[in-house]
């Protein structure tokens, strides 16, 4: 009997494409090869699908928008390695308002990666799995915040759209599949909307385990190093920088899963703990307190209606 298996993912965010729909594009490819390398997919094997959504194409902007999607199809996919295999569109999306106004759908490309694992049984999930782990971020932190959570949610205009690092991202998705790969990752989840404030959430009251955070290393790391001191905690915490991780492993096992990483940035941030909550310091400051049960009641209210 085979237990092998497949892993489907999905990457997408259009309020990325009010920035720049090159990126918007770049984006959601990365997000769904990372949400594959996440459960055990071999990023080597792994296909992607496109779904466009666009507006009106007779209208210059709204073309140039999608050719300047396309581009970037063509070059993250180069880039990785990843091939296209098929996809589809859905173009003139556009309607006329109360006052017979034109309005369009906003720029939206959907990303499907299709990727394969050789052991069902061996897959990881996100939820942090015992107490007394270290919780490892893997991948580069900058400033970005245009289309982010934090910012819409703020009511916050500007910032710089994330942007792929398509030379060095690559490396991220071999190292950590082949920490995964050895068996030394508990769980993993990948960080996009909301950033790492909301994967550690998510991971926490997922397994019921909570966690605490001490930022002071990651802050000094490369990425944020032109962002102003006061302002460092919130950038790392909730910048939405593309190919990253947040791994839990255990502490015996810290040192094989750095040797394998090697040059991929990481930094050590936390551990998981007994205490029902999610805490979270830096420089000696308290910036999260919060109960598992009340961080896992915010991510449900908005799904009753």
């Amino acid at each position: 009997k085979s237990q092998r298996g497949v892993v489907v993912s999905n990457g997408m965010n259009p309020r990325y494409g009010d920035f720049d729909p090159y990126w918007m594009a770049a984006a959601a490819i990365d997000e769904a090869m990372r949400n594959c390398v996440a459960v055990g997919a071999d990023p080597s094997k792994i296909a992607i699908l496109d779904n466009f959504c666009w507006g009106n194409i007779h209208d210059p902007k709204v073309l140039g928008a999608l050719v300047r999607t396309a581009e970037a199809c063509r070059d993250v996919a180069v880039a990785y390695g990843t091939p296209f295999i098929s996809g589809k569109d859905s173009l003139n999306n556009t309607y006329a308002g109360k006052s017979g106004e034109r309005l369009d759908i906003p720029h939206t490309l959907l990303v499907t990666a299709l990727g394969r694992v050789p052991d069902v049984r061996k897959c990881v999930t996100m939820d942090l799995k015992q107490v007394g782990s270290l919780l490892l971020l893997v991948g580069e932190t900058r400033a970005e915040f245009g289309g982010s959570q934090i910012f819409v949610r703020r009511g916050l205009q500007g910032g710089a759209v994330p942007r792929v690092q398509l030379q060095s991202a690559p490396a991220v998705f071999r190292a950590v599949h082949a920490v995964i790969r050895r068996g030394l990752v508990l769980s993993c989840h990948d960080l996009s909307e909301g950033g790492l404030a909301v994967a550690v959430a998510e991971m926490a009251f997922a397994g019921e385990i909570g966690a605490e955070l001490v930022l002071d290393s990651a802050l000094q790391a490369g990425g944020l190093a032109d962002v102003p001191e006061s302002l460092r905690a919130g950038a790392l915490l909730f910048s939405e920088s593309n190919t990253r991780f947040l791994l839990e492993v255990a502490a015996s096992d810290m040192s094989a899963v750095r040797e394998l990483l090697g040059a991929v940035p990481h930094q050590e941030i936390g551990r998981t703990t007994a205490a029902g909550e999610l805490r979270i310091t830096a420089q000696g400051r308290s910036l999260v307190q919060a109960g598992l049960g009340d961080l896992k009641e915010c991510w449900q209210a908005p799904l009753r209606f």
